[in-house]
Formats: structure tokens, sequence, C-alpha cells
């Protein structure tokens, strides 16, 4: 049965094919909405959209913005298209695909939400039980989807873009170690949540 969540004051439909969206992930939105905001026309891509609630989010509060959603689950975006349907009268470009992997760029702006829990963590917590695992299963170290979308962004971010990674509070340290591993140029910033926990990873280009 589809049921409803509220993110960002809207609501979306939700079902067992997607995670529900979290308060933290807003962390993420605001920040978006912020670099955005410097932005002439961005482009801009939420990839592992489930739900679409980041990208139709950033879509409703950035008029100006080509905003596109990828996802690897069909299911997954036969909902994000319910919640564009929901939002907007008019298509939404949703995308099904590995990572960046069918997409050119250049983008101005790259958000993920991707799996971030490592596989042995994951076999602990009850909420394995009624979402998703491929929503939530990060791989051995939890990074291993990060990992390749960063190594795919190098020829997609554009001059001066930004990547925006929601990221496992245990991972902080070992995100930004890969991140500067790949983009040894780029500035590198850790933002805590409202909680105090290490949430998002913001990558900015010169």
């Amino acid at each position: 049965m589809l049921g409803e969540w509220e993110f960002f004051g809207r609501s979306f439909i939700v079902s067992p094919n997607v995670l529900i969206p979290r308060p933290e992930t807003e962390l993420l939105v605001e920040r978006a909405l912020t670099l955005a905001a410097e932005m002439d026309h961005p482009r801009i891509v939420d990839v592992g959209t489930g739900s679409g609630a980041i990208a139709l989010t950033l879509a409703a509060e950035l008029p100006q913005a080509k905003v596109i959603a990828i996802d690897i689950s069909r299911p997954t975006l036969r909902i994000a298209r319910q919640n564009a349907q929901k939002h907007f009268n008019k298509p939404f470009p949703l995308v099904q695909g590995n990572l960046l992997q069918p997409l050119s760029g250049p983008f101005d702006l790259i958000c993920a939400n991707l799996p971030y829990i490592p596989t042995r963590t994951l076999q602990d917590l009850p909420v394995a039980q009624w979402e998703p695992v491929l929503a939530l299963d990060g791989g051995p170290s939890g990074l291993d989807l990060i990992e390749a979308l960063l190594h795919q962004a190098l020829s997609r971010i554009a001059p001066s873009g930004c990547i925006l990674l929601e990221i496992e509070s245990s991972l902080g340290a070992e995100t930004l170690s890969l991140a500067k591993s790949v983009f040894p140029i780029a500035e590198i910033h850790l933002h805590q949540d409202l909680t105090g926990n290490d949430r998002l990873v913001e990558i900015e280009f010169p």
C-alpha cells in the first residue's frame, strides 16, 4: 500500500520500493538551495533519487534551475514519477541508470543521498526489515557507491560546481579522505546535522 511522508514542507508518496525521506536529508537540500542561489540557471542532478523528494524540492524552490533525477531502480522511478505528477503540471526528467553513467553533464550541482550503511552494520538494523535494502546497503565499507560516483563526477562536474553527499555519521573522516584523493584541488567541508552528527560532505571546485 502506498503512504505519504512529509519532507521540506511537502507531502511525498512512498512505498516499500523507496526509502522514507529523513529529516536529516533536509540539510542537503538547504545547502543545495544556498549554493544554487548564487548560480545563474544551475544544472542540477539528484543521483539515487528514490521518491524524488530531493530533486522535486529543488525544482520547486528553484524555478530557474534545470533539475534531473536518476535512479537505478525502475519501481523506484515509478514512485518518483507519481510524486512529480503530484507536484508539477509538466513532465519532469527522470532517468534510469547506474549513478551518473548515462548522463554527460556538465552539472553545476551534483546531489546524492546514496546507500551508505556498511553491509555488516545493516544486518543488525531493524530498518532493513521494512525499507528496501537496495536503498540502504553501501557495500562492505559503506562508501562503495559514493566512491564510484566521485570517479564518474570527474568528467561531469562543471567548473566552479559543487558535489553534496549525505553520509553515514560514522564515516565522516573516511569520506573526507576519499574525496580529497579523488579531487585534490577542491575545497572539501564536512557539515553536521541538528543532532551534531557528521552528515554532509560538500566538495567545491575552484
